[in-house]
């Protein structure tokens, strides 16, 4: 299937045809040339053809007017294979990665560092994505869908930038005490939903965010992998609906695969929970300085859970000019040097 094929060999035969006239143009010339047709007679000139200096020289000439010749015609005729448009026929099978990922944030302040970080590098990571869906959920006491399943990757970018602005406002205001103007729309941005019956419920409900996480996954579309990438401290405060080892135990029975992010402050017994639960959904469990950076976590995330799947297969023509066109240029480059040498 990808053997060079001529798509219109009619020009080889062309070229081949013009190089046969060239020759025999500059044959007939060379015969008709007049022996003095320029320049001063000099007496007994027969001397002269016997030294050795004039000799080398007309040696040196006709090596040139030969070489000139011969890249005239390699000129010529690179010029009518790239006409006659060498290529190749090749099968193509379209390869995608069919992965579903959500990145889960627990949104809860003490959690505002870690995530910051994180999707700082989850956004290069997003505009590489080939195939691939991508969502959002931010949880604390409730969880709000900020990004279903999409291959529309700007947006995703959008969210996680405008998740970034509000992580770092909320930062920042807590460094400074300061809070500028627009620091209720950024906070609101990052919190809005996610409060909802936090008096009665509390905070940091960590099991009812992965759970709403595995519920965006479609239950129909079974051969692409399901990931969540999972950001939290595990300090729960207040009754969940679903702990977070039943979250676990839901994400096994739908072949959803957890990649935890901890903070680096985690308590003891909250890590080891954490842990636990993601390593049973056969996923992997990391702190935020575990690694050194993000990037090399996110980079270990994604070498675990890659889901390429070959789709349609077609047949393509691919144009191989590379060849004719070096010889084309390298043939000018002599001609040009050569022609100079000769005017000397």
């Amino acid at each position: 299937m990808e053997n060079m094929e001529l798509k219109h060999p009619i020009f080889i035969l062309i070229g081949i045809l013009s190089i046969l006239c060239i020759s025999v143009v500059y044959l007939i010339k060379k015969k008709q040339k007049k022996e003095y047709a320029s320049g001063i007679k000099v007496a007994s000139a027969v001397y002269l053809r016997e030294d050795s200096y004039y000799k080398r020289k007309k040696r040196i000439y006709r090596l040139y007017r030969g070489v000139l010749l011969l890249s005239i015609c390699t000129a010529v005729m690179s010029a009518f294979m790239l006409l006659a448009r060498p290529h190749k026929v090749k099968k193509i099978t379209d390869e995608r990665y069919c992965r579903d990922i959500i990145l889960s944030l627990d949104v809860s302040t003490s959690v505002d560092y870690l995530n910051k970080n994180l999707v700082e590098q989850l956004k290069n990571t997003v505009e590489n994505l080939k195939g691939e869906r991508f969502g959002i959920i931010i949880f604390n006491t409730s969880p709000v869908l900020v990004s279903p399943l999409t291959d529309d990757y700007e947006y995703i970018i959008e969210q996680l930038d405008n998740i970034e602005k509000g992580l770092k406002n909320r930062i920042d205001a807590g460094k400074s005490g300061d809070f500028p103007e627009d620091y209720l729309y950024w906070d609101q941005y990052i919190s809005s939903g996610t409060l909802v019956g936090n008096e009665e419920r509390g905070s940091s409900l960590v099991g009812d965010g992965l759970a709403s996480s595995v519920f965006q996954f479609s239950t129909e579309e079974k051969d692409r992998p399901r990931i969540v990438i999972f950001a939290t401290d595990n300090d729960v405060y207040g009754e969940q609906i679903v702990t977070l080892p039943e979250a676990a135990e839901l994400c096994k029975k739908r072949n959803v695969v957890v990649y935890g992010v901890g903070t680096k402050e985690m308590y003891e017994t909250d890590l080891q929970e954490m842990k636990l639960a993601v390593e049973a959904t056969g996923g992997q469990f990391y702190l935020e300085e575990e690694l050194g950076t993000f990037k090399k976590i996110v980079e270990n995330i994604e070498a675990k859970s890659e889901g390429l799947v070959k789709g349609n297969s077609f047949v393509t023509e691919v144009d191989y000019p590379g060849i004719p066109f070096i010889l084309l240029v390298i043939s000018c480059t002599i001609m040009y040097v050569v022609s100079k040498k000769l005017r000397l």
